[in-house]
């Protein structure tokens, strides 16, 4: 099975506008993620898609291949699909977070295995076990079946511990996908549901239309870079691990 690992990386943020190219111990964002991401054996390719060319020059700068996308995409996932498209004899792809440069490479290649097993799902993702506050909205937790497939994902404390007996732990979501290539073209052509509405939680639109999401358990200790401030954090556990 020929798998595409792609990074997302978009210029514009809210919170970070030129997060990409941020410098972390002397080296972009982008090129954090793009080495520790190359580093996965089970990807046939490694792209970074965006939709700036100053993403695109640094990229290709230190060797990377980067694929130009529309601006106005409304997701990573959508930027996905569009080089879906373009590359085509691609059988599944994976989304790797354009903003977690301690990415673990064993992880990709757990999700690329999956992707690539006698009876896979449509999608792939991650959880660890939490340990921190669960009620913290901006925590995504993730209830799962038997089978290790997803039930259901949300801000809130899910499962919630009516009494003391209740023993079942609190799973948080690390923002890792991988899709089939039919499942991920049909994904961005369904609309929003209801579900992802109130939660804005994109990955239940798939749930919401029966499809079957499995989830790799893992101790991967996923920490992104979501605003300036968690620069130093970053700087600090790469310090701790050289």
């Amino acid at each position: 099975m020929n798998i595409l690992g792609i990074i997302p990386a978009r210029w514009a943020s809210t919170r970070f506008p030129g997060k990409p190219l941020a410098l972390i111990a002397g080296k972009p964002l982008v090129q954090h993620v793009w080495e520790r991401s190359s580093q996965a054996r089970r990807l046939h390719r490694l792209i970074v898609a965006t939709d700036d060319k100053r993403i695109a020059r640094v990229v290709r700068g230190f060797g990377g291949d980067v694929v130009l996308t529309d601006p106005n995409h409304p997701s990573g996932t959508d930027r996905l699909a569009e080089v879906a498209r373009k590359i085509t004899h691609a059988d599944a792809f994976i989304n790797i977070q354009g903003d977690e440069p301690l990415i673990d490479p064993q992880l990709i290649d757990q999700v690329a295995k999956t992707l690539a097993s006698a009876h896979p799902p449509d999608m792939v993702t991650a959880a660890s076990v939490l340990t921190s506050d669960p009620t913290q909205p901006n925590i995504v937790k993730v209830v799962l079946q038997a089978n290790g497939n997803a039930l259901y994902f949300s801000r809130s404390a899910i499962p919630f511990p009516r009494d003391d007996t209740a023993s079942a732990p609190y799973y948080r979501h690390i923002g890792i996908y991988g899709y089939q290539r039919k499942f991920l073209l049909q994904f961005v052509r369904w609309p929003q549901g209801i579900l992802e509405k109130t939660e804005q939680l994109e990955q239940l639109r798939a749930l919401e239309n029966g499809g079957v999401i499995r989830v790799l358990l893992t101790d991967h200790d996923a920490l992104g870079v979501d605003a300036p401030g968690d620069i130093a954090l970053v700087e600090k556990r790469l310090a701790e691990s050289s």
